[in-house]
């Protein structure tokens, strides 16, 4: 990871903290009856699972694509997996939350993961388009949006990996699914890249938008992020990420006063790139809304992060010592002003041994799917287009305004 992402990671850090500190402030400066007058059947922190899928309903209303939700049962754990996804006297079955939008029957399969701290509805300004040419399936990943959250006891990168990749599995093997496009963004990308290297016989396709997770920080040597780290605030950053301590346990810390940082947040934090495709006012209350709700609930998959990922976003478990074993054609999709680095998907492809293209987006960030939908929906058919158009493949250039490395 370059400085400058390292120096983005701190000032998203940073920003929560601060929008945390302004929201504190005024519920502080409420008059005392104002702050305890709640009734008391209302929850300090307002949400439930009901409520994320109450919620997701109201932001897919947005979505002119007909399409059905499900909870697909995985089972209480993995079939001879050393790992189980949670660690309690309950067998319970954990369910993968899965919308799944109308297509052409011919039409080939997507499935669509969302990154950390995310959840599938983060993809609405996408299905409509997506599903005019594929059949879109899109999840919450096990602990995360509107699927099950069991107790994360993982201890290890190894157990939190086979968290997600052998519960993804189950999904799979529940929805009866193969050959099929595998596209993850952020951490989610990663989960899609170690998923293909361990099943690569159900992946058609592989599409990478920013993802996370290339690079470790001994291969990288950040000398900006030594410095940092001896500074005051770099050891308490730093302390925090050890802790495991998540910008979600901010929200919930604030209760009833959550949703205004959250509000705070994804004002500042979504379309911030883009030009004429920024979110309208029904758009972002509804963005807003959703994401409150996921960041709010019980913590589960969030809990992850310090065992990917060690202070600064560097992989413990770095992709880049993979790339010589990738199986699957791969598209690396970035915003043009992403902040994860597109120069660790080209010392990755220097070692693949299969097709690989890299795309860059303009008028995006990380979230490119937000900031410059149309952008991204050219950058995924592009990607595709020997699936869906074979005879003409060959045929077909980058399309206008979109720029390959």
């Amino acid at each position: 990871m370059s400085r400058a992402a390292s120096a983005r990671m701190a000032e998203e850090i940073g920003r929560v903290a601060a929008a945390a500190e302004t929201s504190s402030s005024s519920a502080a400066s409420l008059p005392s009856s104002s702050r305890w007058a709640w009734p008391s059947v209302l929850r300090w922190i307002p949400t439930s699972t009901d409520r994320i899928i109450a919620a997701e309903k109201r932001l897919l209303s947005l979505v002119k694509t007909r399409y059905v939700q499900e909870q697909v049962n995985i089972g209480s754990g993995p079939p001879g997996s050393k790992v189980r996804w949670f660690r309690s006297t309950s067998d319970q079955p954990r369910f993968i939350n899965t919308v799944t939008f109308d297509s052409k029957e011919s039409s080939p399969t997507l499935v669509m993961v969302h990154g950390y701290g995310a959840s599938q509805g983060f993809f609405f300004r996408n299905f409509d388009a997506l599903a005019s040419r594929f059949r879109v399936i899109a999840i919450d990943q096990l602990g995360w949006g509107g699927s099950s959250r069991p107790d994360f006891t993982c201890k290890s990168t190894e157990e939190t990996e086979a968290w997600f990749i052998d519960s993804f599995e189950e999904w799979r093997k529940a929805k009866n699914l193969s050959n099929f496009i595998l596209l993850g963004h952020s951490f989610g990308g990663y989960v899609a890249a170690k998923y293909a290297l361990k099943h690569p016989e159900h992946i058609q396709h592989l599409i990478l938008v920013g993802p996370a997770g290339f690079s470790s920080e001994t291969e990288h040597g950040s000398e900006w992020l030594t410095k940092f780290r001896a500074t005051w605030k770099g050891i308490i950053v730093n302390h925090l990420w050890e802790s495991n301590f998540t910008p979600q346990k901010i929200v919930r810390g604030l209760g009833p006063w959550g949703p205004d940082l959250v509000r705070r947040y994804t004002s500042a934090r979504f379309g911030s790139y883009s030009t004429g495709d920024v979110l309208a006012e029904e758009e972002s209350r509804l963005l807003t809304d959703y994401v409150y709700h996921t960041l709010a609930a019980k913590a589960s998959g969030e809990l992850c992060l310090k065992y990917i990922f060690s202070f600064g976003a560097f992989a413990r478990k770095p992709l880049l010592q993979s790339a010589s074993e990738w199986k699957v054609p791969t598209t690396f999709i970035y915003g043009y002003q992403d902040w994860m680095n597109y120069q660790g998907a080209q010392q990755a492809r220097s070692e693949m041994k299969i097709p690989c293209e890299i795309i860059r987006v303009p008028q995006a960030g990380h979230f490119v799917f937000i900031d410059n939908p149309s952008g991204f929906h050219s950058a995924v058919f592009h990607a595709c287009r020997r699936i869906l158009s074979p005879d003409k493949a060959d045929y077909q250039g980058l399309p206008e305004g979109l720029m390959a490395v």
